[in-house]
């Protein structure tokens, strides 16, 4: 095995520690563990404290736990304070509701390059069978689990990202919940975009910075295997204030913005 990068895991969360529960177990599942977990909480309750506190001393690595006041949705905000607090070079960004393939982090690092960003694509979980993983903690899945969608996905042939393509421009698959990149690469462009608020677009947002400055993607396929678990769709009342923000920074080339990560550093 080829020298692996020394990582962070970042992950966001709010008020919902059942799923962060099945997150912290997948963690410890790794074949490669992170050398880090940063929980990026955006004004949760006294119960995912409570949750972060058990896994801390149970975890072999450290577990820290970010929080600030709940003031609406501020994932930009609270990812920064994460990042700016990430001990080491690569970070990897998952979201609070993702259940990690055991290969997930080593997939991730073996195939990170300098001037490369990597992300991946998700197996959906189905309303039907969320109580009972919940109930039983179940973190296993594969082909011919029931209850999930998009089951091609479960597929790991990691080899074949020898052949993966180089994409030089902002693909549509991106997904925030499975995505990693240089921590210099994020500080370099000012992190994520604290101008946008509410749910969506922040992640493509800060990716398109990226291309901006030349940093291209690589898709994780047949690799970083990760199992989305069911909730209902969150309010999108500002999606289209984000998507024009999203707008000209893809227009304009916009490598760097105003409130970012640097008010942390």
């Amino acid at each position: 095995m080829k020298n692996l990068p020394n990582c962070s895991l970042v992950t966001p969360t709010y008020n919902w520690p059942e799923a962060l529960e099945l997150l912290l177990l997948s963690i410890l599942n790794q074949s490669v563990l992170p050398n880090e977990v940063l929980i990026a909480d955006d004004g949760s309750k006294e119960e995912t404290k409570q949750l972060i506190e058990k896994y801390q001393s149970l975890f072999p690595i450290p577990l820290i736990h970010i929080w600030h006041e709940d003031n609406k949705n501020q994932k930009p905000k609270i990812m920064n304070k994460a990042i700016a607090k990430a001990r080491y070079d690569y970070i990897i960004e998952i979201d609070g509701d993702i259940i990690m393939n055991r290969f997930f982090i080593e997939d991730h690092l073996k195939n990170a390059e300098k001037g490369l960003y990597l992300f991946g694509s998700r197996v959906n979980i189905k309303e039907t069978i969320l109580e009972n993983i919940i109930k039983n903690k179940t973190i296993f899945f594969h082909f011919f689990s029931k209850g999930i969608k998009k089951r091609g996905r479960t597929i790991r042939l990691p080899f074949l990202m020898k052949f993966a393509e180089i994409h030089k421009e902002r693909s549509g698959k991106l997904r925030g919940c499975n995505m990693s990149f240089w921590k210099e690469d994020f500080i370099k462009i000012n992190g994520f975009n604290e101008s946008l608020v509410g749910w969506g677009i922040d992640d493509s947002e800060m990716i398109q910075r990226l291309h901006n400055i030349g940093i291209n993607g690589k898709r994780l396929k047949f690799a970083g295997i990760a199992y989305h678990i069911y909730h209902k769709e969150q309010s999108k009342i500002h999606y289209e204030i984000n998507n024009e923000i999203e707008k000209q920074t893809t227009e304009k080339k916009l490598t760097f913005i105003e409130k970012g990560i640097n008010q942390y550093l």
